[in-house]
Protein backbone atom coordinates (compact mmCIF):
# COMPACT_ATOMS: atom_id res chain seq x y z
CA UNK A 1 0.00 0.00 0.00
CA UNK A 2 2.74 2.81 1.01
CA UNK A 3 4.57 1.54 -2.21
CA UNK A 4 1.68 2.50 -4.67
CA UNK A 5 1.20 5.23 -2.70
CA UNK A 6 4.42 6.79 -3.73
CA UNK A 7 4.44 5.63 -6.79
CA UNK A 8 1.35 7.45 -7.88
CA UNK A 9 2.78 10.31 -6.22
CA UNK A 10 6.18 10.09 -8.12
CA UNK A 11 3.99 10.24 -11.17
CA UNK A 12 1.65 13.76 -10.31
CA UNK A 13 4.57 15.18 -9.33
CA UNK A 14 6.34 14.49 -12.56
CA UNK A 15 3.27 15.47 -14.71
CA UNK A 16 3.18 18.76 -12.92
CA UNK A 17 6.69 19.45 -13.81
CA UNK A 18 5.70 19.32 -17.79
CA UNK A 19 3.00 21.14 -17.90
CA UNK A 20 4.88 24.19 -16.35
CA UNK A 21 7.45 23.44 -18.38
CA UNK A 22 5.21 23.76 -21.33
CA UNK A 23 3.78 26.50 -20.01
CA UNK A 24 6.99 28.80 -20.08
CA UNK A 25 7.65 30.75 -23.31
CA UNK A 26 11.36 28.95 -23.25
CA UNK A 27 10.07 25.48 -22.93
CA UNK A 28 12.02 25.72 -19.27
CA UNK A 29 10.56 26.89 -16.32
CA UNK A 30 11.56 30.41 -15.17
CA UNK A 31 13.82 31.35 -18.09
CA UNK A 32 12.30 33.73 -21.27
CA UNK A 33 13.79 33.20 -24.82
CA UNK A 34 12.51 36.92 -25.67
CA UNK A 35 15.01 39.34 -26.90
CA UNK A 36 15.31 41.67 -23.92
CA UNK A 37 14.03 44.70 -25.63
CA UNK A 38 10.97 42.79 -26.63
CA UNK A 39 10.49 41.23 -23.41
CA UNK A 40 10.60 44.95 -21.79
CA UNK A 41 8.05 45.81 -24.22
CA UNK A 42 6.07 43.00 -23.38
CA UNK A 43 6.27 43.44 -19.68
CA UNK A 44 5.17 47.29 -20.05
CA UNK A 45 1.72 48.18 -19.76
CA UNK A 46 -0.62 49.44 -22.65
CA UNK A 47 2.69 48.72 -24.68
CA UNK A 48 2.09 49.79 -28.18
CA UNK A 49 4.03 48.11 -31.17
CA UNK A 50 4.92 50.04 -34.18
CA UNK A 51 5.56 50.09 -38.00
CA UNK A 52 8.26 51.61 -39.34
CA UNK A 53 6.56 52.62 -43.35
CA UNK A 54 8.72 52.23 -46.52
CA UNK A 55 9.72 55.62 -47.94
CA UNK A 56 7.83 56.40 -50.78
CA UNK A 57 10.39 57.01 -53.74
CA UNK A 58 10.47 60.73 -55.05
CA UNK A 59 9.47 61.61 -58.40
CA UNK A 60 12.65 62.31 -60.68
CA UNK A 61 12.20 65.84 -62.77
CA UNK A 62 12.84 64.58 -66.35
CA UNK A 63 16.56 65.85 -67.69
CA UNK A 64 16.66 67.21 -71.34
CA UNK A 65 19.92 66.80 -72.58
CA UNK A 66 21.66 69.69 -74.60
CA UNK A 67 21.65 69.67 -77.93
CA UNK A 68 25.29 69.27 -79.87
CA UNK A 69 26.71 71.20 -81.99
CA UNK A 70 27.60 69.93 -85.60
CA UNK A 71 30.81 68.59 -85.91
CA UNK A 72 33.71 70.66 -87.22
CA UNK A 73 34.47 70.10 -90.79
CA UNK A 74 38.44 69.71 -90.70
CA UNK A 75 40.10 70.31 -94.34
CA UNK A 76 42.27 67.27 -95.34
CA UNK A 77 46.41 68.66 -94.86
CA UNK A 78 47.45 70.49 -98.55
CA UNK A 79 50.15 68.39 -99.94
CA UNK A 80 50.94 70.43 -102.69
CA UNK A 81 50.05 73.74 -104.69
CA UNK A 82 47.90 72.03 -107.54
CA UNK A 83 44.13 71.02 -107.43
CA UNK A 84 43.28 67.81 -109.20
CA UNK A 85 40.13 66.53 -110.09
CA UNK A 86 39.14 62.64 -110.64
CA UNK A 87 39.37 62.04 -114.80
CA UNK A 88 35.63 61.11 -115.06
CA UNK A 89 32.69 63.35 -114.19
CA UNK A 90 28.98 63.10 -112.82
CA UNK A 91 28.96 59.30 -113.22
CA UNK A 92 29.52 56.02 -111.10
CA UNK A 93 32.73 54.26 -111.96
CA UNK A 94 35.00 51.32 -110.97
CA UNK A 95 38.07 50.75 -111.58
CA UNK A 96 41.12 48.54 -110.83
CA UNK A 97 43.80 48.91 -108.48
CA UNK A 98 46.34 46.54 -109.08
CA UNK A 99 49.00 46.39 -111.45
CA UNK A 100 48.17 43.70 -114.01
CA UNK A 101 50.04 44.30 -117.39
CA UNK A 102 51.41 48.23 -117.44
CA UNK A 103 51.21 50.94 -114.83
CA UNK A 104 47.87 52.25 -116.20
CA UNK A 105 44.03 51.60 -114.77
CA UNK A 106 41.13 50.72 -116.82
CA UNK A 107 38.37 53.30 -115.22
CA UNK A 108 34.74 51.40 -116.42
CA UNK A 109 31.78 53.88 -116.53
CA UNK A 110 28.99 54.85 -119.18
CA UNK A 111 29.44 55.53 -123.00
CA UNK A 112 29.48 59.36 -123.23
CA UNK A 113 30.67 60.07 -119.80
CA UNK A 114 32.87 63.54 -119.63
CA UNK A 115 36.54 62.69 -119.21
CA UNK A 116 37.77 65.70 -117.95
CA UNK A 117 41.15 66.96 -117.29
CA UNK A 118 42.99 65.87 -114.08
CA UNK A 119 44.61 69.46 -113.84
CA UNK A 120 45.46 72.73 -115.13
CA UNK A 121 47.80 72.54 -118.38
CA UNK A 122 48.37 72.10 -122.13
CA UNK A 123 46.66 69.81 -124.30
CA UNK A 124 49.88 68.06 -125.12
CA UNK A 125 48.42 64.94 -127.74
CA UNK A 126 45.61 64.30 -129.37
CA UNK A 127 43.90 61.57 -131.70
CA UNK A 128 40.51 61.95 -133.04
CA UNK A 129 40.56 58.84 -135.20
CA UNK A 130 40.03 55.13 -134.10
CA UNK A 131 42.92 53.93 -136.51
CA UNK A 132 43.40 50.58 -134.77
CA UNK A 133 42.82 47.65 -136.55
CA UNK A 134 42.75 43.94 -134.75
CA UNK A 135 44.60 42.59 -138.15
CA UNK A 136 47.91 44.74 -137.47
CA UNK A 137 47.43 45.57 -133.60
CA UNK A 138 49.96 48.45 -133.83
CA UNK A 139 50.88 49.63 -130.30
CA UNK A 140 50.82 53.94 -130.88
CA UNK A 141 46.94 52.79 -132.09
CA UNK A 142 45.54 50.90 -129.30
CA UNK A 143 44.20 53.53 -127.46
CA UNK A 144 41.82 54.66 -129.90
CA UNK A 145 40.89 58.15 -129.61
CA UNK A 146 42.61 60.01 -126.98
CA UNK A 147 43.58 63.61 -125.25
CA UNK A 148 46.83 63.88 -123.52
CA UNK A 149 47.41 66.71 -120.96
CA UNK A 150 50.84 68.36 -119.98
CA UNK A 151 49.53 69.18 -116.53
CA UNK A 152 51.22 72.57 -114.64
CA UNK A 153 52.53 70.21 -112.49
CA UNK A 154 54.79 68.62 -114.94
CA UNK A 155 52.78 65.40 -115.60
CA UNK A 156 51.72 64.21 -118.28
CA UNK A 157 47.93 62.41 -118.14
CA UNK A 158 46.41 59.97 -120.91
CA UNK A 159 42.76 59.57 -121.65
CA UNK A 160 41.97 56.93 -123.98
CA UNK A 161 39.18 54.53 -125.95
CA UNK A 162 37.07 57.74 -126.11
CA UNK A 163 34.16 57.57 -128.17
CA UNK A 164 34.71 61.49 -129.13
CA UNK A 165 37.34 64.30 -128.61
CA UNK A 166 35.62 67.31 -127.73
CA UNK A 167 35.60 70.20 -130.63
CA UNK A 168 38.44 72.52 -130.14
CA UNK A 169 40.80 70.69 -127.88
CA UNK A 170 44.20 70.33 -129.63
CA UNK A 171 47.78 70.64 -129.23
CA UNK A 172 49.07 74.06 -127.25
CA UNK A 173 45.25 74.72 -126.02
CA UNK A 174 45.75 75.68 -122.55
CA UNK A 175 42.41 73.58 -119.98
CA UNK A 176 41.73 73.73 -116.33
CA UNK A 177 41.44 70.63 -114.09
CA UNK A 178 37.91 69.67 -114.55
CA UNK A 179 37.59 70.61 -117.75
CA UNK A 180 35.92 68.03 -120.52
CA UNK A 181 38.42 67.08 -122.74
CA UNK A 182 36.24 63.87 -124.54
CA UNK A 183 32.88 61.43 -123.85
CA UNK A 184 34.18 57.56 -122.66
CA UNK A 185 34.10 55.12 -125.34
CA UNK A 186 35.43 51.86 -126.14
CA UNK A 187 37.54 52.73 -129.61
CA UNK A 188 40.62 51.22 -130.00
CA UNK A 189 41.50 47.85 -128.91
CA UNK A 190 38.77 47.98 -126.43
CA UNK A 191 35.76 47.66 -129.12
CA UNK A 192 34.80 44.38 -127.71
CA UNK A 193 34.36 45.59 -124.35
CA UNK A 194 32.26 47.53 -122.00
CA UNK A 195 32.76 51.45 -122.35
CA UNK A 196 36.14 52.26 -120.36
CA UNK A 197 38.85 55.24 -119.83
CA UNK A 198 42.25 54.36 -120.26
CA UNK A 199 44.23 55.87 -117.55
CA UNK A 200 47.53 56.74 -117.16
CA UNK A 201 49.96 58.87 -116.04
CA UNK A 202 53.92 59.55 -117.61
CA UNK A 203 55.98 62.14 -118.66
CA UNK A 204 56.59 64.17 -121.91
CA UNK A 205 58.34 62.50 -124.54
CA UNK A 206 58.36 63.03 -128.12
CA UNK A 207 55.25 61.29 -129.95
CA UNK A 208 57.17 58.70 -131.22
CA UNK A 209 57.69 56.95 -127.93
CA UNK A 210 54.25 55.87 -127.48
CA UNK A 211 55.23 53.55 -124.90
CA UNK A 212 55.99 56.64 -122.97
CA UNK A 213 52.74 57.69 -122.69
CA UNK A 214 50.58 54.58 -122.03
CA UNK A 215 51.72 55.14 -118.72
CA UNK A 216 55.16 54.76 -116.57
CA UNK A 217 53.02 55.31 -112.53
CA UNK A 218 50.93 53.39 -110.93
CA UNK A 219 47.62 56.03 -110.85
CA UNK A 220 44.91 54.23 -108.57
CA UNK A 221 46.70 55.69 -105.17
CA UNK A 222 46.68 59.03 -106.88
CA UNK A 223 42.55 58.27 -108.16
CA UNK A 224 41.82 57.65 -104.36
CA UNK A 225 42.74 60.92 -103.59
CA UNK A 226 41.11 62.69 -105.63
CA UNK A 227 37.88 61.13 -105.32
CA UNK A 228 37.74 60.30 -102.25
CA UNK A 229 40.11 62.37 -99.57
CA UNK A 230 42.96 64.90 -100.63
CA UNK A 231 42.98 66.10 -104.22
CA UNK A 232 46.03 68.05 -103.73
CA UNK A 233 47.76 64.38 -103.49
CA UNK A 234 50.44 64.87 -106.51
CA UNK A 235 52.06 62.10 -108.67
CA UNK A 236 54.60 64.51 -109.96
CA UNK A 237 57.34 63.72 -107.27
CA UNK A 238 56.87 59.75 -108.24
CA UNK A 239 57.28 60.55 -111.57
CA UNK A 240 60.41 62.33 -111.02
CA UNK A 241 61.78 59.29 -109.30
CA UNK A 242 60.90 56.93 -111.87
CA UNK A 243 62.06 59.21 -114.83
CA UNK A 244 65.39 59.55 -113.11
CA UNK A 245 65.29 55.50 -112.55
CA UNK A 246 64.66 55.04 -116.51
CA UNK A 247 65.65 57.65 -118.36
CA UNK A 248 63.50 60.48 -119.80
CA UNK A 249 63.27 58.14 -123.11
CA UNK A 250 63.27 54.55 -122.68
CA UNK A 251 63.06 51.67 -124.66
CA UNK A 252 59.59 49.83 -124.93
CA UNK A 253 59.82 46.47 -122.85
CA UNK A 254 56.33 45.32 -122.29
CA UNK A 255 53.25 44.92 -125.54
CA UNK A 256 55.75 46.27 -128.02
CA UNK A 257 55.50 44.67 -130.81
CA UNK A 258 52.71 44.88 -133.20
CA UNK A 259 50.82 41.59 -135.64
CA UNK A 260 52.82 40.55 -138.29
CA UNK A 261 52.30 42.29 -141.10
CA UNK A 262 51.77 45.55 -139.70
CA UNK A 263 53.40 48.20 -141.01
CA UNK A 264 54.95 50.60 -138.18
CA UNK A 265 55.92 54.07 -138.64
CA UNK A 266 59.65 54.71 -138.71
CA UNK A 267 60.67 56.13 -135.39
CA UNK A 268 62.52 59.37 -135.43
CA UNK A 269 65.32 60.12 -133.64
CA UNK A 270 63.39 62.05 -130.38
CA UNK A 271 64.69 64.96 -129.26
CA UNK A 272 66.70 65.26 -126.42
CA UNK A 273 64.24 66.01 -123.54
CA UNK A 274 67.03 66.52 -120.68
CA UNK A 275 65.56 66.55 -116.86
CA UNK A 276 65.88 69.77 -116.39
CA UNK A 277 63.35 70.76 -119.28
CA UNK A 278 60.75 68.68 -117.99
CA UNK A 279 59.96 70.59 -115.01
CA UNK A 280 57.89 68.26 -112.49
CA UNK A 281 56.26 70.16 -109.65
CA UNK A 282 56.03 69.48 -106.19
Amino acid sequence: MRSGHIARLTVATGALLVTGACASPGGVAGISTLPPAAEMAAAAPGAVTATIPTPTPMPQASVTRPKGEDPVQVPPPKLSKFTYAFPVKDCKVTYESRLLVLPKTTIWTGKGCPFVSPVSGVVDEVNTKNQWKPSTDRGADREGRFVAVVGDDGVRYLGGHLDKVTPGIKPGVRVSAGQVLGQVGNSGNARSTASNLYFAISWKTDPSLWWVRRGMVKPWEYLDAWMDGNRTLSPAEEVRTVMNQVGASPRCSTLCSSKPGATEKPAKKPSPTPEEKIPLGN
